[in-house]
């Protein structure tokens, strides 16, 4: 084999192993570009998880300061403002009514309202008793998130009980709202407001009244009673026997508190309802409930 041929046969041998070189080194710079790009969009994966995971996180904690802004624009706060507005409730320069429930709630009759209440986009004003509250906590629940004002009528409704001495009364009130805190879940809840079972005037147990009425307010809690009436209570069972009875007291107030039961057997009120609204808006009335009177 001559010089040229040899030189040949190792200049092909040095191109060969060049070409496989090269072929090596296109073969890793494929399969590092490719783990640079997987790396790359991994981190791109994982820079937009996180970005979502904080916009997340940020709007879980918008909706937590909405939610609490929400919950503290209802605790009621009794003012100077509030006790000057509770003494002066019946006087008014422009036609309002309160739509006041007491004695429930009740599984049958007190979702009913709700409905209604709801359809009408009417807040109002329930007056609970602390035992019923206990057995119906959704129902409380739904009435306090729908924006309707919870009071107490004391916690069981048994008169020789409730009026034994004014600190049974204050009990009664304190049993009542402990039920209610537990029921709607927030602890700080208290309305401030007390309606006397019965009402506050007369009857046998009036001294035990007026000495609760002091005792109630040194602990910052005030009391109402109505000038109206449906009938209800003393046994009314058609719209036509409420309207009536609505009409001998409505008329003579500007400003009216309304008396309704939505104990379980008062389906009546329920179904009447609609047209005792009807009543008071074609008169010019505005619905209001206590959260514009304690503040």
């Amino acid at each position: 084999m001559d010089l040229i041929s040899i030189r040949r046969k190792y200049s092909n041998r040095r191109n060969i192993i060049f070409i496989i070189f090269a072929i090596v080194l296109v073969i890793v710079g494929l399969i590092y570009l490719k783990e640079f790009i997987q790396k790359q969009n991994a981190e791109k994966v994982y820079l937009s998880y996180m970005n979502l995971r904080t916009i997340a996180v940020n709007y879980e904690e918008e909706q937590k300061k909405i939610e609490e802004e929400k919950r503290k624009s209802n605790l009621p706060k009794l003012t100077e403002e509030g006790k000057n507005n509770i003494l002066s409730i019946y006087k008014s320069e422009t036609k309002r009514v309160f739509l006041t429930f007491d004695d429930g709630p009740s599984s049958t009759v007190t979702p009913l309202i709700l409905d209604t209440l709801k359809a009408e986009n009417i807040k109002a004003t329930f007056f609970l008793l602390g035992s019923r509250v206990e057995l119906n906590p959704e129902i409380v629940k739904r009435e306090y998130e729908e924006g309707h004002y919870l009071a107490s009528h004391g916690y069981s409704h048994v008169y020789s009980q409730i009026y034994a001495s004014p600190q049974s009364v204050l009990d009664e009130y304190n049993n009542c709202i402990r039920a209610i805190q537990n029921a709607i879940g927030v602890p700080e809840y208290n309305p401030h407001l007390f309606r006397f079972p019965g009402g506050f005037k007369g009857g046998k147990y009036s001294k035990i009244k007026e000495e609760a009425h002091n005792l109630l307010e040194q602990n910052n809690i005030v009391h109402v009673d109505w000038n109206a009436l449906t009938s209800d209570a003393a046994g009314a069972k058609t719209t036509e026997e409420f309207i009536a009875q609505l009409e001998k007291t409505v008329p003579k107030y500007n400003s009216v508190v309304v008396l309704m039961h939505d104990a379980g057997n008062k389906k009546a009120t329920a179904e009447a309802l609609p047209t005792i609204i009807s009543y008071f808006r074609e008169r010019g009335y505005e619905f209001e409930n206590f959260y514009s009177i304690i503040k």
